[in-house]
C-alpha cells in the first residue's frame, strides 16, 4: 500500500507537469432498480373469458337468456365445453331464434347445463378411453380422448382445450350438444 501511494502521486505530478488534465474520474454507474415483481395474471371467471374470446356471443347470449350469467360467475369449479357460434350457426335455420324466447327457457337451460360439469376437468385428465361424465343438467356426456390427437365430447370435437378462467375450465367445441331425450 505505501508504494502504491508515491506512484499515483507522481502520476497525478507528472499529468500536472504536461499542462493536460487529469481525466475525469468516471461517475459511478447508476443503481439498477431491481425489476418490479410481474403484474398478477388477472384470469376472468368462465362468462368473462368467454366474452373476451369474442367467439362465443351466441353462447354467451343464450346464458344470458337462461338466466344462468350469475352462475357461472360463481366460485364453481366448472368444465364448459363451449360451442363457438359457427356450432350455433350449424344448427337448423331458427333452432336458436326458437329457443332464446322466454317461454323456452327451461329448455334452453337444458340444453346449456348440459355442456357443464359440475368439476374442473383438463385435457390432461382425460384418458385414452370413453368416459361417460355428469353433467349439471343431469345426464352424461361421453367423454373420449383415444382418438389420436382428438378429444370427443359426444360427436363434438375439441377445437381448442384448457382455456382457464379464474373458477374453471373452458373447452372449445365444434358441435352444439344435446341432451338425449
Amino acid at each position: 500500500m505505501k508504494l502504491l501511494l508515491p506512484i499515483a502521486a507522481f502520476a497525478l505530478m507528472g499529468v500536472a507537469c504536461t499542462g493536460e488534465t487529469a481525466p475525469a474520474t468516471p461517475a459511478p454507474a447508476p443503481v439498477a432498480e431491481a425489476p418490479a415483481a410481474p403484474a398478477p395474471v388477472e384470469t376472468k371467471d368462465i362468462v368473462d373469458t368467454a366474452v373476451g374470446a369474442g367467439q362465443f356471443t351466441t353462447l354467451v347470449a343464450a346464458v344470458q337468456a337462461a338466466g344462468l350469467v350469475e352462475t357461472l360467475k360463481g366460485p364453481g369449479p366448472f368444465t364448459v365445453f363451449a360451442p363457438t357460434d359457427a356450432a350455433f350457426a350449424a344448427l337448423p335455420a331458427g333452432t336458436v331464434e326458437d329457443l332464446l324466447k322466454p317461454e323456452n327457457k327451461a329448455k334452453l337451460t337444458a340444453i346449456l347445463t348440459y355442456h357443464v360439469l359440475p368439476a374442473e376437468v383438463m385435457s390432461s385428465a382425460i384418458g385414452a378411453t370413453a368416459t361417460d361424465v355428469a353433467t349439471v343438467e343431469g345426464k352424461t356426456v361421453k367423454v373420449d380422448g383415444s382418438t389420436a390427437g382428438k378429444v370427443m365430447v359426444n360427436d363434438a370435437t375439441v377445437v381448442t382445450a384448457d382455456v382457464d378462467a379464474s373458477n374453471g375450465v373452458i373447452h372449445v367445441i365444434d358441435k352444439v350438444l344435446l341432451p338425449p331425450m
